[in-house]
Order: C-alpha cells, then structure tokens, then sequence
C-alpha cells in the first residue's frame, strides 16, 4: 500500500465543520491528522441580513466565496424564499460549488482555479455592464472580487452572512504533543487562521510555529506566513488534493 505519509503527523488547522474531509486525505496518504480548530466560524443574525436579502432578490449574477458562504448563505436565501429563479450562479472553487450541489443548487458556474483570479477569468464575467451582482461572503473579505466587477459596470452588493471568530480552545495538549516533536507539519488556510494559532499557543508555541513546515494552498497565503516569519513555507496546489500534494512532495523529496 502506498503510505506515503506514514510516521508523519499534520496539524490541521480548519474550523471544525470543515476539517474532516483534509483530515481523512491526510490519513489516506498514511499520516495522521492532529485537528485544532484556529478559526471558528458563526452565522451572522438573521435581522443583520433583511437590505442585502431583498437587494438579492433583483440580482442578475450571485457568486459563492466559499463553502461557508453556501452553507450560511443558502440558509439564509432559503429563509427569504430561495434564490432569484433567472440568476447566474457562480462559485469560487471547486469546494465551494460541491458546497452548493450537496445543497441542490445549481447550475453552478466554477473555474478550475481556486481564487477570485481564476473566478474573474471567466468569459461570463467579463461582459457585466448593466448587471446587479451579489457577492454572498463572510465580513470583510477580499476586495477583488467587487472592485474589478464594479469596474466592469456591473452593480455590486454583498450578502455577508457569516464571520471568522477566534476560538476558544485549549492549546495545552497541542503543545505538549509539538515539545515532544511529534508535530511535522502545520496546514494553514487563510492568513487570520495562523495569526489566530500564533495567539493560541502563545509564547510557548511561537518556538515551534516558526520552525515547522507550513504549508498554505495559495501563495497570498503562503506569502503571509512568510512575512509572519515562518522559517519553512510551501504554497501547494488549492484545496485539500493540493495541501496532501504538497506535504507527500516535501516529505518525499526534501526530508525522507
């Protein structure tokens, strides 16, 4: 069997609805998967979302940031009698239109990238003058994605129905495990998650943090770390494929 993971542990950092499927890829390969939570992510209240659910209702165009984006957002839509039967559906990722489809919506149009980049690219995007567009996303994401829509004349407004929070969570036993050297690898997924572990583990873990391989699915992400001062980053392929790529080749044919 093909194991080539085995004797190695990754730390996986996701919020915890969203980490077993990273999780059992890890293991898959023959690692194992330390999961701790860095991020946490909670809807915003429902009363918060009644301007940009009616301002929804005339939209041309909705796009999908992410998995949560469809996870709250959808429930919030469904909430309000579902979305704009004539609107184009679009998603950032392949993760996040799976998203979607487990939720029976679509058709969903999706890049084979995984960023708004590969999302703007899109011949379907590209002609949006006129247009009333709806960008349902946590608070404060990227500004891309509305800036250059805009400037292509579309009309731009955001369905922000969820936020990032910092967890509460017990870093002790993580840290005894990372002491005792049995932490290989850490998996980071956006820039707020590893300012969040930085302050989980404090300064017993910031040791540690720095001196072990991170590995980040975008190199925005990656770049981050590196300013964080990370002394080992490796931006991988997106999504979980390309995280399990990436720890397989560094371990494989850096540090066997």
């Amino acid at each position: 069997m093909n194991r080539p993971l085995a004797g190695r542990t990754v730390l996986v950092t996701r919020p915890a609805a969203q980490a077993a499927a990273l999780a059992q890829a890890i293991e898959s390969a023959g690692g194992a998967a330390y999961v701790f939570p860095a991020l946490a992510i909670e809807p915003v209240p429902a009363e918060a979302l009644q301007a940009p659910l009616a301002r929804l209702r005339e939209a041309d165009i909705v796009v999908f940031v992410s998995p949560s984006a469809a996870q709250f957002g959808m429930a919030a839509i469904r909430a309000q009698g579902g979305l704009p039967p004539a609107a184009a559906i679009f998603a950032v990722g392949p993760g996040t239109a799976r998203a979607l489809a487990a939720q029976a919506v679509g058709p969903v149009v999706t890049p084979d990238g995984q960023d708004s980049e590969a999302l703007l690219a899109l011949p379907q995007l590209g002609a949006v003058a006129g247009k009333r567009v709806v960008i349902v996303r946590g608070v404060g994401g990227r500004p891309l994605l509305a800036e250059t829509l805009a400037a292509r004349g579309a009309s731009v407004d955001f369905l922000e129905c969820y936020r990032r929070v910092l967890p509460h969570a017990d870093a002790a036993p993580l840290l005894a495990r990372w002491q005792a050297g049995g932490i290989d690898a850490v998996t980071i997924t956006s820039a707020e998650t590893l300012e969040n572990l930085a302050a989980l583990v404090g300064e017993a873990g910031a040791p540690l943090l720095l001196r072990t391989p991170l590995f980040a699915p975008h190199e925005k992400i990656a770049a981050s770390a590196r300013r964080f001062g990370v002394a080992h980053v490796i931006a991988t392929p997106g999504g979980d494929a390309g995280l399990v790529t990436g720890l397989i080749n560094w371990f494989r044919n850096k540090h066997e």
